[in-house]
């Protein structure tokens, strides 16, 4: 039940069964119209004989047999021609009024003969004739059917894949809006008796500089709460500078990292406008910085670049850290997955979500390595 459990591995399952099914289809198919064609040709050859035995028959011979032979064939396309390839009677071929009848017919003959659908007769006193003959239109769409049913197989499954994709999404959706929103409301009754008590503080001890640093973190934890509260609804942008964002993000974070981490920070000259939602994207940066530490182990070089073009503004956050392993680097932005011995590996899903979904931009591993850290890259367009 586990194996079943692994979304990847029912994925997986439901293109092999599509495939087995694909190809027992084309396998029975195959058998099927192997017997028709020897079943036609079986036919022609009764026809052949018929044809000739009516050629080479007397005046006075009853042909009755033959005759009924040479007219119950209604669906097979059949020409005959003499030694030299001149048509002597076709049947069942349809021609259009505008085209060359004759050329029509001698272009069905060289097919027939490439197909090796010709069966020789003889004639008394006359050189031999040959009957040339196709498939039949029944034989035409049994060969094409497997063709049509493995399209529709395809999409049957391209369906099912979509459908079970979407109804794992939405579940994970309704996951972490629930998560975030019920995050949002436990946070909200300590950080309002915490301002409480800032003010009862403040008022006994109105000269302590440590009440300021206090009153930032306390701030802190309202715009924590503040961004899980829009997690789920769709927050307004503003038009801002990112520049202003960024930097305001990354000077949080160097304020929370180990003294051995160092910044470099790569901007343009300002101001670069971005309709965003402001704390939002700050969460995303923040996000992406502490996922470089983990990935340095508190011991590298952050590099925090804005950049533009004439559409969009990107920002890239590059760690000189152990960089993400092949396999798993279209992975990373999965709810849950994570390669760290802590942590629930919502960061990066959040981040993808806030990215995508509020401001329609995207966010991807630009370039990575092993050993040589990895470089994520922020869009968002101006």
């Amino acid at each position: 039940m586990k194996w079943f459990s692994n979304f990847h591995n029912v994925k997986y399952l439901l293109i092999l069964v599509a495939a087995l099914i694909a190809a027992a289809s084309l396998f029975v198919s195959d058998i099927l119209v192997k017997d028709l064609e020897r079943e036609e040709r079986n036919k022609m050859m009764v026809w052949a004989s018929a044809m000739s035995s009516l050629i080479n028959a007397d005046l006075n011979e009853n042909v009755a047999l033959e005759q009924n032979i040479l007219s119950s064939n209604n669906t097979i396309p059949v020409i005959l021609t003499d030694d030299k390839g001149s048509i002597i009677q076709y049947n069942n071929i349809e021609i259009a009024a505008s085209k060359d009848t004759l050329a029509v017919l001698m272009e069905r003959v060289a097919e027939m003969r490439g197909k090796g659908n010709v069966i020789p007769i003889s004639v008394e006193g006359l050189e031999g004739q040959y009957v040339c003959y196709d498939d039949s239109e029944i034989l035409i769409r049994l060969s094409n059917y497997p063709y049509v049913q493995l399209a529709v197989v395809v999409l049957f499954f391209v369906i099912c894949i979509v459908a079970v994709v979407s109804s794992k999404r939405a579940e994970q959706n309704r996951v972490w809006v629930g998560l975030s929103k019920e995050t949002a409301h436990q946070l909200g009754t300590p950080i309002s008796s915490l301002m409480a008590w800032m003010e009862i503080l403040k008022s006994k001890y109105p000269d302590d500089s440590l009440l300021n640093d206090m009153g930032h973190d306390v701030e802190r934890l309202q715009r924590v709460a503040e961004r899980f509260s829009k997690i789920g609804s769709m927050p307004e942008p503003a038009a801002e500078d990112i520049v202003t964002v960024v930097e305001r993000a990354v000077e949080y974070m160097k304020r929370r990292s180990p003294a051995k981490v160092q910044y470099v920070v790569e901007f343009p000259k300002r101001p670069l406008i971005v309709r965003m939602n402001a704390p939002l994207i700050e969460w995303v940066i923040e996000n992406l910085c502490k996922n470089a530490i983990d990935a340095m182990n508190g011991d590298g070089v952050i590099t925090v670049s804005v950049s533009h073009d004439s559409s969009k503004a990107y920002v890239e956050v590059a760690d000189t850290g152990k960089g993400i392993p092949k396999g798993k680097r279209n992975r990373v932005f999965d709810p849950g997955f994570t390669t760290k011995k802590r942590g629930w590996g919502l960061g990066l899903s959040l981040a993808k979500r806030i990215m995508e979904e509020y401001h329609k931009g995207k966010i991807f591993v630009k370039k990575t390595a092993p050993g040589k850290g990895a470089t994520f890259r922020m869009e968002l367009r101006k």
